[in-house]
């Protein structure tokens, strides 16, 4: 658990809050690390939106080179890799706990095609989102679908 104290900029984790240790001793956190901490929670709120680096640039106020740089160093993920990742996994959500169907579940993620969901699911999975539903889906059984 990570617990943020003087307007982000010192990070303390819980073994430091069972130990004593104050604010003030914590690890001082860089401009990087913010960045790159405003930029994920960007994301995870906006992951149904078309992306742009620009447009998350602009609302982080930082030049969208220098975002794409930073967030690459923290997190070894381009911002759009990052933006992808987060679609698959609510799609992955609801591929397992709903009987919707492929096309609806890649929309409600915010792909605009059926086609295009499935590439990059296809490519983030290493498995199509219907081969994912047949093996995941809590509402059917392996033996109804598979002859």
């Amino acid at each position: 658990m990570l617990i943020v104290c003087r307007k982000g900029r010192y990070s303390m984790t819980q073994e430091n809050i069972q130990s004593g240790v104050s604010c003030r001793t914590a690890k001082k956190r860089t401009g990087g690390e913010i960045l790159t901490q405003s930029a994920l929670t960007y994301i995870e709120s906006h992951y149904k939106e078309k992306f742009s680096l620009q447009t998350m640039a602009g609302e982080l106020f930082v030049n969208g080179s220098y975002l794409l740089r930073v967030f690459k160093k923290y997190t070894g993920y381009t911002p759009l890799a990052y933006h992808n990742h987060v679609r698959c996994e609510q799609a992955k959500k609801l591929l397992s706990s709903t009987n919707a169907s492929i096309s609806d579940i890649g929309e409600a993620v915010g792909f605009v095609s059926p086609a295009h969901f499935s590439h990059i699911f296809r490519k983030m999975e290493g498995c199509t989102p219907s081969e994912y539903k047949i093996s995941h889906c809590v509402y059917w059984k392996k033996e109804d679908v598979l002859p």
